[in-house]
């Protein structure tokens, strides 16, 4: 049986001048149009299809594939708003997917980003969003330990800070005290577990904490300056955008390593930048004669 809103293998039954008839099974023969039939295909193939209802509520399937699938969260632009229905958003099919209005909790507006979840809607079997996000939440124990490394996609800004879904099951909390970037809703960025509460709750932070934050750097900014010759023009002075591009770290944790490089004497300051002290044990074969 097909799937609406996922990925199916469905099996070539036959071919018309309008393309290509799949087996859909419940929901009956399924057509791909001939634009999308792969070269080479015959009968009796299994394709790889993606199946949705077009704009004559048709169910129709297509080898393109949409920026979400029914089940998951994206971040998607709003083209049109209808009065009657809702907002049309792009996820990057022929047919815009519909937010309906009683699934805004906040209106949005053409041009807009928002964050949603694709599901399959029970009262008319259409694929639509829904902004209305900790319904599809992950009920289960938070699988994250702090410092794990997870993606993070901007939901939406709060006094403390931002609110992020958390490797697409669940929700956490970034404190305004760790936003060292802008950000924006819709946005997906790295991040870092910084806490997970008793009660399920997830504090976020855009760098590793402690030690393994600047061990982790540290390493990297070594590994930078051997790649380059031995020089950086980056140091404690260098402004943030800067760090956080070149090293994806805060101003603050890039000054961190620094120091403990620096005190471990495997680099100093040039001002500007940084250079690389090589301090290896010398060996027999560093030795050159004197010249005398």
């Amino acid at each position: 049986m097909a799937n609406l809103g996922k990925l199916n293998h469905l099996k070539v039954l036959y071919s018309t001048p309008h393309g290509i008839y799949l087996d859909g099974g419940d929901h009956g023969e399924i057509l791909l149009p001939t634009r999308y039939i792969p070269r080479g295909t015959q009968l009796d193939d299994m394709l790889e299809v993606f199946v949705y209802r077009d704009s004559e509520d048709r169910v129709i399937a297509t080898t393109d594939r949409p920026l979400a699938f029914a089940g998951e969260f994206a971040s998607l632009e709003v083209i049109s708003v209808n009065r009657q229905v809702g907002a049309f958003l792009n996820w990057g099919l022929p047919k815009d997917l519909l937010l309906p209005f009683r699934e805004q909790p906040d209106q949005v507006s053409a041009g807009q980003k928002v964050v949603v979840f694709v599901i399959l809607d029970e009262r008319s079997d259409r694929i639509i969003a829904t902004a209305r996000l900790n319904k599809h939440l992950s009920r289960q124990r938070v699988p994250y330990r702090q410092g794990q490394e997870v993606s993070m996609l901007i939901t939406n800004r709060t006094p403390m800070g931002y609110n992020a879904v958390v490797g697409k099951t669940h929700m956490g909390l970034l404190h305004q005290s760790r936003v060292t970037i802008p950000l924006q809703p819709g946005q997906e960025v790295k991040g870092y577990i910084a806490a997970v509460h008793a009660d399920g709750k997830i504090d976020l932070s855009l760098d590793a904490s402690g030690y393994q934050r600047v061990a982790s750097l540290s390493d990297r900014i070594l590994e930078a300056l051997k790649a380059n010759g031995g020089q950086l023009d980056l140091d404690d002075d260098s402004p943030p955008e800067r760090i956080r591009e070149t090293f994806e770290a805060s101003k603050s944790a890039f000054k961190q390593a620094l120091g403990a490089l620096f005190r471990q004497r495997q680099i100093c300051f040039t001002r500007p930048g940084i250079a690389w002290v090589d301090v290896r044990e010398p060996t027999i074969a560093d030795w050159k004669p004197s010249g005398k």
